[in-house]
């Protein structure tokens, strides 16, 4: 359908608008069982390891700064221009619905005053009658996407700041991926010599009933800090997915700690006739426009790359959290002080009561596991290395905490994950495993 022609009538034109962005709601509901099977099925192409074609040149961010630069040139009454950005954006992006919404209320304002965006006339002439109860709703979802945007955009985070969570991350750790559900955004970090540099940010969708996810099925999304766990290819998925996806660890320790369910929790793009997705769309991942998911599965590694989901993301300045940092790394050395040292009396205080690890091993059996290492140690020191410190506070205060233990004189170690639960002044640990 014909997207920019600027004879039509007002009617038609906001008539096409509207039947653009409807004829491309997303339909039901995936089952699990489909992402059960495309992680297998991602698993066998993985093992072949075809040969990969050139990449095509990444074009995330676009078209976001495209429609922010067509709403800026409309705010300053330069209505002509606008026009032209707008008809060359749904050019290059038709199934981008809110750009089409905004064609087609830029047409329809050369012949009468807009109210708001969207602002579909009905029942004079050649108008359209009042729009359906489902039309309605996704005027109201690409109102709401609008602005999410337009927010995100016009509240940066300061220069350098951080989200307070990240209160150190390993070198190994070369991104990291921090979201704010309440702006729909995600932000994308590159952890450099001096410290995260923020390198992008895009919008986000997420669950259809808000965040956190509790329960399986309950379409929320989860908030509390993750990791992604493999990346998936494309030709594996169904075209829901869009242009790949990135599982997370959810449910972590601590959400099964809390009785948590569910499982299958993505990063993932959008289907090929729709660009995104509205603030509250999906059932329970994050869905990104296809072009900006591309360029977080060309950075991201697999395993490393810490997801921070926060219902609003505190952001400081990196000196802000070193006095937490500071105190936990004394808590965490007297841990390894009491483990080099052979003191199991003392060690085994550092662990929580209900401590449970892999397989829900009880912290009866796995204090089996600590003597043994203690004993292989035969004295000699422990050494933490690639240290990652990340917190979460919600109704608990809790540290997430991965490094490499190595033992004096030995090149290489168990790379294990603790998560850390503090009681009053106490931290305790309530998770340990090996990761690597």
């Amino acid at each position: 359908m014909p997207v920019a022609i600027p004879l039509r009538s007002r009617a038609v034109a906001a008539a096409a608008a509207l039947s653009v962005f409807c004829g491309m709601v997303p339909t039901g509901a995936h089952a699990q069982g489909d992402k059960e099977r495309a992680v297998a099925r991602a698993k066998r192409s993985q093992a072949k390891a075809p040969a990969r074609a050139q990449p095509a040149p990444l074009r995330d961010g676009q078209a976001e700064q495209r429609l922010m630069e067509v709403y800026r040139l409309t705010g300053e009454g330069r209505g002509r221009e606008a026009l032209a950005k707008a008809e060359s954006l749904v050019r290059d992006y038709p199934h981008f619905q809110l750009a089409q919404l905004t064609l087609g209320d830029l047409l329809s304002a050369r012949t009468r005053p807009l109210r708001q965006l969207g602002d579909v006339p009905a029942g004079q002439g050649d108008a359209p009658q009042p729009p359906t109860p489902t039309a309605a709703e996704v005027l109201a979802e690409l109102r709401a996407e609008s602005r999410q945007r337009t927010d995100a955009l016009r509240i940066r985070p300061g220069a350098r700041a951080i989200p307070a969570q990240f209160l150190e991350l390993s070198s190994r750790s070369r991104h990291a991926i921090a979201v704010d559900a309440s702006r729909s955004r995600l932000y994308l970090f590159q952890n450099t010599d001096q410290g995260l540099e923020l390198i992008a940010d895009y919008y986000a969708s997420v669950g259809k009933l808000g965040i956190e996810k509790s329960l399986e099925g309950d379409q929320r999304t989860p908030l509390g800090v993750y990791f992604i766990t493999s990346r998936l290819d494309p030709a594996t998925l169904k075209d829901f997915y869009g242009a790949g996806a990135l599982p997370i660890n959810y449910p972590n320790p601590l959400d099964l700690s809390r009785g948590k369910t569910g499982s299958g929790i993505w990063l993932h793009g959008t289907p090929s006739e729709q660009f995104s997705r509205a603030p509250l769309s999906t059932d329970g991942c994050l869905a990104l426009a296809n072009p900006d998911l591309e360029r977080i599965l060309r950075t991201v590694e697999p395993r490393s790359t810490p997801v921070l989901i926060a219902r609003q993301i505190q952001w400081v300045q990196p000196q802000a959290v070193l006095g937490e940092r500071r105190q936990f790394e004394n808590v965490l050395d007297a841990w390894r002080t009491a483990k080099s040292q052979g003191d199991v009396r003392r060690l085994m205080s550092f662990y929580a009561p209900g401590f449970q690890s892999y397989g829900k091993m009880q912290l009866a059996d796995y204090a089996k596991s600590l003597e043994a290492e203690t004993r292989a140690l035969r004295g000699r020191p422990l050494h933490l290395k690639d240290r990652s410190l990340l917190r979460w506070t919600d109704a608990s205060d809790t540290m997430v905490v991965t490094f490499g233990e190595v033992a004096e004189g030995a090149r290489t170690g168990p790379v294990k994950r603790q998560y850390w639960m503090r009681k009053g002044q106490q931290w305790q640990i309530f998770f340990e495993g090996v990761i690597g």
